[in-house]
């Protein structure tokens, strides 16, 4: 009883935050909505994933040669200007996601996609290792049709190399929330954080041993 107890402590010691037991799902009303398209920058393009902990997605991305930056905060829900303690109450709606900007004439959206599943668990519902709750759920967001066929023809293809289904929703994108400045390189920044050691870390190396050929120089 006492090892059960010191492992469920741990458990929750090493979550990107609280826990909750609400496992709902995105509304109808977000569901078909019609997509936002986000216009490029400066020849940069937007992009937008939501897997898991947001400091580990963050951290994946950046890695990526053709991405400039990748941006903590939330997306998929109702709640305007979420906090992070209410994101984490699982009441919002949103899910923890990361923005990412891109040159499309350096790494393509399809190879995001692709990222996005090798870098993740992807049959795992509400969640992300042992970050629980729909506030951590798998979410793709398309902001047009070709983006939508892109995310279903790479899920499909992911999908024959499981025996459960993918869990990733596909959502019409609509609003990202800029997260508070403290999560913002929160990996980069906090290298002697548990949480970073055992979860983030491993995480970023297994994705890099999976895809070496598209990382930065300086990621390898």
């Amino acid at each position: 009883m006492k090892f059960l107890l010191v492992n469920l402590l741990s458990l929750a010691f090493l979550a990107c935050g609280n826990q909750t037991k609400d496992n709902s799902v995105t509304n109808a009303e977000i569901a078909n909505a019609e997509p936002v398209s986000v216009p490029a920058e400066n020849g940069m393009e937007k992009a937008y994933f939501a897997s898991g902990c947001f400091w580990c997605v963050e951290a994946v991305y950046e890695s990526v040669e053709g991405v400039d930056e990748a941006i903590s905060g939330y997306s998929g829900g109702h709640t305007k200007n979420p906090t992070y303690e209410q994101s984490n109450t699982g009441k919002t709606g949103h899910a923890e996601a990361v923005e990412v900007i891109y040159d499309p004439e350096v790494v393509s959206f399809k190879t995001l996609v692709e990222v996005y599943f090798g870098s993740q668990d992807p049959t795992q519902v509400n969640g992300q290792g042992p970050d629980r709750g729909s506030q951590y759920r798998s979410i793709i967001f398309y902001q047009n049709a070709e983006q939508k066929k892109i995310i279903e023809e790479v899920k499909a293809e992911v999908a024959k190399n499981y025996n459960e289904p993918i869990a990733a929703e596909i959502l019409p994108f609509q609003k990202f929330w800029i997260a508070e400045d403290y999560h913002q390189n929160y990996e980069k920044n906090n290298p002697q954080n548990p949480y970073i050691q055992k979860v983030s870390i491993p995480r970023l190396n297994r994705f890099k041993e999976k895809f070496p050929d598209i990382l930065k120089e300086d990621a390898h």
